[in-house]
């Protein structure tokens, strides 16, 4: 690995900054990358998917799931494409099945679910560090960048998902108006037979498409995370400029050397230099002497109290603003330090994750039935038939409360009690549309509804006999208009027509 040779500028940038970086790569390479990833992926899609035809949640669930087996393509091409040895597209498809070799297990097992993962790919990938070692490199990278790693997949989650769903809306809007009225959209997705099936495969194609496009930018930016990291720690940028002095200084080397050798060539003769004046050993033996005696060979110190072995005497006249904390401080801090107070904020997380969970199940409580209704893949609940009501505007509707010649009966009861007559052949005709024709009345239905349920049988001799006598019903019952005798042989004429010689 060349750092001259790099195809971008080597310099410490900050953590956003970085994965801007991975986009422009990612952009640089976009046609090689897109197309690397689509002849991977695709095939693979399409074998899941026609293995597991009849299970299409379980083939994207898995297509998912093998994303980090992919990403390790588009890592290799942009390794070797920043260093000026960009891979074709037959290289570095060939080059795919060896770079499973190694880790494949973990990285699809319990290292799937981490946030880090684009950042921390390159060193199991790259640097080939895998245990204690993998553990101690993971531990100094991670100090700085780990925040915006995990930050770019939760972006990139959401952003892959609302890509998902644009793909979906652009093909409903394509679909010809002629063609979609034709569609049941909500037996559809609510059928859980084969029906449905094409359907759902159809969208986890769009999201094998998102993937095509999205993937290698996600790869990419952690990629170029992982760079930074290391300018930072390894100071590339200053190795660079060091080479780059290197190589200035190594054309004007010689001459350099030339003149250096000539200042150093003597010009006079070297004269001796005079001699020094030594001390006599009486005088020099008194200057050392008064040197040990004084600090900090020497500290007298006049202690009037009684002083423990390793105590430490205070400072007096101990200046302020030394940075340290006051005594009392420092203690609690201390005790904030201690197992007791550990054994507290324990209990306090404890505590809070229980809020939290039960927040959480209070909030699908609530919203059972929502869920239950916009979220659930099941059905909607089989009809369950109801009993039939046995009294609905206040009338009597049990077959054994009418008698078997209705129509006869209404003819008897028209010269005294007209509204009898009238409301007995009401009674027949609602008694008739539960039994016979199984309309779901209700007990809260109104004149009006019973009409819209008769008209939903598409029975038109039916139907034009229930509005006569539903509006002479509600003239007599609330206007206490009675019919001409006229009407009254008409609705018995009717009725005997209409139900086989009025045989309840």
């Amino acid at each position: 690995m060349r750092l001259s040779d790099a195809s971008v500028v080597i310099r410490p940038r900050s953590s956003w900054e970085a994965m801007d970086l991975g986009v422009l790569m990612a952009r640089e390479h976009r046609q090689l990358l897109m197309s690397s990833w689509a002849l991977v992926t695709l095939p693979v899609f399409a074998l899941i998917t026609a293995l597991l035809w009849k299970y299409p949640s379980t083939a994207m669930f898995l297509l998912w799931w093998l994303k980090p087996a992919f990403d390790r393509l588009p890592l290799y091409i942009l390794s070797k494409a920043l260093f000026g040895e960009t891979p074709s597209l037959k290289q570095a498809v060939r080059q795919w099945p060896r770079l499973l070799n190694g880790q494949l297990l973990a990285s699809l097992t319990w290292r799937r679910f981490s946030l880090s993962r684009s950042f921390v790919m390159p060193v199991s990938q790259l640097e080939g560090l895998d245990g204690h070692s993998r553990q101690k490199r993971l531990g100094v990278l991670l100090q700085h960048n780990a925040g915006a790693a995990r930050w770019l997949t939760i972006i990139g989650a959401h952003l892959e998902i609302g890509l998902w769903f644009g793909c979906m809306a652009l093909f409903y809007l394509f679909i010809p108006q002629q063609v979609e009225l034709g569609w049941d959209w909500q037996r559809l997705a609510l059928s859980t037979s084969n029906e449905a099936l094409w359907l759902e495969h159809l969208s986890n194609a769009f999201y094998a498409l998102v993937l095509v496009f999205w993937e290698p930018i996600y790869v990419a930016c952690g990629f170029s995370l992982y760079l930074n990291r290391r300018t930072v720690l390894e100071a590339w940028d200053l190795e660079l400029v060091f080479r780059r002095l290197r190589e200035r200084l190594s054309s004007v080397a010689p001459l350099m050397l030339l003149l250096i050798a000539m200042t150093l060539l003597p010009f006079s003769p070297s004269a001796m230099a005079n001699e020094a004046k030594l001390p006599s050993p009486a005088s020099a033996s008194q200057s050392i002497k008064s040197v040990l005696e004084n600090p900090p060979f020497k500290n007298p110190e006049t202690v009037t109290r009684y002083r423990f072995d390793g105590e430490k005497p205070a400072a007096e006249n101990k200046p302020h603003g030394d940075g340290k904390l006051p005594a009392w401080l420092q203690a609690l801090l201390d005790n904030l330090n201690s197992n007791a107070f550990k054994h507290v904020a324990q209990g306090l997380e404890v505590l809070l994750w229980s809020l939290l969970i039960a927040g959480l199940a209070l909030v699908v409580w609530r919203y059972r039935d929502w869920l239950q209704t916009f979220v659930s893949r099941r059905g909607p609940p089989p009809n369950v038939a109801k009993p039939a009501p046995m009294q609905l505007f206040g009338l009597q509707l049990g077959t054994e409360t009418l008698p078997e010649d209705i129509a006869s009966t209404a003819e008897q009861l028209w010269a005294s009690q007209p509204r009898e007559a009238l409301g007995l052949l009401y009674r027949g005709l609602l008694s008739r549309l539960l039994h016979d024709f199984n309309l779901p009345l209700k007990s809260a239905d109104t004149e009006g509804q019973v009409l819209d349920r008769v008209h939903q049988l598409q029975q038109p001799q039916l139907l034009a006999f229930s509005n006569e006598l539903t509006q002479h019903w509600q003239n007599l019952a609330y206007g206490h208009h009675l019919p001409p005798a006229s009407v009254q042989q008409k609705l018995c004429s009717d009725w005997r027509a209409l139900f086989s010689s009025g045989g309840a």
